[in-house]
């Protein structure tokens, strides 16, 4: 009978796990937090009066989202004590995302978590207010100006200058030769005036402990680790985009694995993101 009541609960749930991930994932920005809350939901829905539930994918995802709102609040008071840049766990695929680049995440770190759910629902997954306002646990006016709100933070995160695919992929490769072995001339021609580099180690492996802004600098940066890779190596593993931006994987000399992000406008690189933090790249070995 138990056997039986989870498989019941596992056959109508597991199709909606992409989807859900997909919700969770964008509210908390860890791959781990996200499957998290959603194994979570799951166990919710093995215990809920399924046969009462008219819309099975609105009710997960009214759960999974007040799971994320709640785990939200302990991940801020994480961040206050996390060493160095936080970028976003790296998701890597072949085809472009169109909904939310990693630009964009990093500017939803700075609403409120209730304006940040609000946003995604209604703007990125095309949830009515009403939906919305169910889900959040306000009133449709209330979800509206926090989506307002949301919107006016995060206008200027929106990808304004999209990269055709083939020649974003293109230059994260031309990236990758360039820096690796120390072609500095054809690096800075690839890189705008005010390029800047936000590097991830999470205190766990070396990187810049603040932003490095400016063509000069990171010029500078550039050539230091030309030489450090030369000596040490630097493999390619995969050339792809890493949340929605063009990008590459790499094992580097410490037997680790680390992902690079491009933010491209006008051909020229604008901002590289580089993950090094090892527990934000275990779900990519």
């Amino acid at each position: 009978m138990v056997a039986s009541a989870h498989e019941d609960a596992a056959a109508s749930f597991d199709p909606l796990r992409p989807k859900l991930i997909r919700v969770a994932y964008r509210m908390l920005g860890s791959v781990a937090d996200a499957e998290d809350m959603v194994q979570e939901a799951f166990i919710r829905w093995m215990g809920a009066d399924r046969a009462a539930v008219r819309e099975p994918e609105a009710f997960l995802r009214r759960t999974v989202t007040r799971l994320c709102l709640d785990q939200l609040k302990s991940a801020r008071r994480q961040r206050e004590t996390y060493v160095g840049p936080w970028l976003p766990d790296p998701v890597v695929e072949e085809e472009e995302e169109e909904d939310v680049t990693l630009p964009l995440m990093l500017a939803l770190e700075r609403l409120s978590p209730l304006e940040r759910a609000a946003f995604l629902l209604h703007d990125v997954f095309g949830l009515s207010f009403e939906e919305v306002a169910a889900t959040i646990q306000r009133d449709a006016a209330a979800c509206r100006q926090l989506a307002a709100r949301a919107r006016s933070h995060v206008r200027e995160a929106r990808p304004r200058f999209r990269v055709e695919k083939e020649r974003g992929l293109e230059l994260a490769e031309a990236f990758f030769t360039a820096s690796r072995s120390g072609d500095m001339k054809t690096l800075g021609a690839m890189l705008a005036a005010d390029v800047s580099v936000h590097a991830d180690g999470g205190g766990k492996r070396p990187a810049a402990n603040r932003p490095i802004i400016g063509f000069d600098a990171v010029m500078k940066m550039h050539e230091g680790l030309a030489r450090l890779f030369q000596a040490n190596g630097s493999k390619l593993l995969r050339i792809g985009f890493v949340n929605g931006l063009p990008g590459f994987v790499t094992l580097e000399a410490d037997g680790e694995i680390q992902t690079t992000a491009l933010d491209i406008e006008h051909g020229q690189v604008t901002a590289i993101y580089v993950v090094r933090n090892p527990d934000k790249l275990r779900h990519l070995h």
